[in-house]
């Protein structure tokens, strides 16, 4: 088994747990503090604290799409060792087989669709995002849905830094 497979794997048997989290966060995580656009939350479970940094989009397009529980989120998981994992809601069923566009400044990301989510395959490319995101003030997320629209959604990255910092304090 490849690294890829490992962390497709792993990124999909969390994503589950993630998303009952995450997807519905102002009720079932406590917001920590907010970053200007960007703000910190953390739940404990059982046996298992998440914390997760996320935001909305400033802008998306088509105007007027029907779209719910639109996130970009860098998540951590102590538990399982995951320190600063980047994954984006997109509100809709990703067309299969196609790849989510995020695009900072003039760098360029591909993420790999699993249902309503995006995720990064690869841990250095996951880094370099985030380091990315930290040196620029937006990013525009591009995705295609299972019916054929395509979608671009603009996130502010001011505060991004400051969160992740939070993130890293709030879940070591």
């Amino acid at each position: 088994m490849t690294f890829l497979d490992m962390r497709w794997i792993r990124s999909a048997a969390l994503a589950g747990a993630f998303v009952a989290v995450a997807g519905s966060a102002v009720s079932a995580a406590s917001l920590v503090k907010t970053y200007r656009d960007w703000s910190l939350f953390s739940h404990d479970q059982s046996d298992k604290k998440i914390c997760f940094a996320a935001t909305q989009p400033k802008d998306s397009s088509p105007a007027g799409a029907s779209r719910e529980g639109v996130f970009f989120y860098i998540s951590a998981w102590p538990k399982d060792g995951v320190k600063s994992e980047v994954s984006v809601r997109l509100g809709y069923q990703v067309q299969k087989g196609s790849t989510v566009k995020v695009r900072v400044g003039s760098s360029e990301f591909d993420l790999f669709a699993k249902d309503d989510k995006a995720f990064v395959a690869d841990a250095t490319e996951e880094l370099k995002l985030i380091d990315a995101m930290k040196r620029g003030s937006s990013m525009k997320v591009e995705a295609t849905s299972d019916a054929g629209s395509t979608t671009s959604d603009t996130y502010s990255l001011i505060g991004i830094s400051a969160a992740l910092r939070g993130l890293s304090r709030s879940c070591p």
